[in-house]
């Protein structure tokens, strides 16, 4: 099932998205059980697909990433963390930093895994069990803040607001049995930049919900960022970053087309 988020005449509702285009009304609880009312429903706006209890991010998950970037792969999964208020809607701009000045923002499709059922110690062979469904993420960083403002740590530079838009719909795990063989890419206005498959993250999905889940516990609604391809703007030549007036999609085989434009914060 495709479940969106959305509002109609100032009411937020979920719904389910069929193949034909149309959109009916869904009851019940995202975390428990969700029944289609048969009902159609009009989409005045499109919301992220879910608003996330915690997000938890990977670095340097893909192989051809670390390579570009001249780092060996880690050893273990590499985690940082965003705050809820950087998550942003399909459709809606990303902001680029003005009060604290970025002028190296980046994109990163990534695959992101929404937990479904409280999840702790489990199993890499179990790991799949805890998972609600998969959505387009755009881990949207200011590389000089990552590099240069954040004392040695990431999260400064990832968790600007509107830094993790989400979307456009959250896919159940049915319609994708296996997370690690979809196409992934990035297509700055007309041009794609980054274009390769899930299947060269260096942790695929069921290690990375077993680590994670690892003395910690992961509660619905957890989202976790997989990691990006290789291709991102600060590794290109000259450096490709995001500038007012971009359009940027994140595509994802089986799932859909996250788009956002660019704005400068006001």
């Amino acid at each position: 099932m495709r479940i969106i988020r959305g509002v109609s005449s100032g009411r937020e509702w979920f719904g389910r998205l069929h193949d034909d285009g149309r959109t009916t009304l869904l009851e019940g609880e995202l975390f428990g059980e969700l029944r289609d009312s048969g009902r159609s429903v009009t989409v005045d706006k499109m919301l992220a697909p879910l608003e996330p209890r915690d997000i938890l991010c990977i670095g340097l998950n893909y192989r051809k990433h670390a390579a570009e970037g001249g780092v060996e792969p880690p050893q273990h999964p590499v985690l940082f963390m965003k705050n809820s208020g950087s998550v942003q809607n399909p459709g809606d701009p990303i902001v680029l930093p003005r009060r604290l000045r970025s002028d190296q923002v980046d994109y990163e499709c990534e695959l992101a895994v929404v937990i479904g059922r409280r999840c702790h110690n489990v199993s890499r062979a179990d790991a799949l069990g805890y998972v609600l469904g998969y959505t387009c993420a755009n881990d949207v960083s200011a590389r000089d803040w990552q590099r240069n403002g954040g004392g040695g740590q990431w999260c400064r530079g990832k968790t600007f607001a509107t830094f993790c838009p989400l979307g456009p719909a959250l896919v159940t795990t049915d319609e994708i049995p296996d997370p690690n063989t979809l196409a992934i890419r990035t297509i700055v206005n007309d041009r794609t930049l980054q274009d390769w498959n899930t299947n060269d993250m260096i942790f695929d999905v069921p290690t990375l919900i077993e680590f994670l889940s690892a003395s910690m516990i992961l509660n619905p609604g957890t989202v976790i960022l997989t990691g990006t391809p290789h291709g991102v703007g600060f590794a290109r030549k000259p450096p490709v970053f995001l500038q007012p007036g971009d359009s940027v999609t994140v595509e994802i085989e089986g799932i859909g087309r996250l788009t956002n434009p660019v704005v400068e914060e006001a």
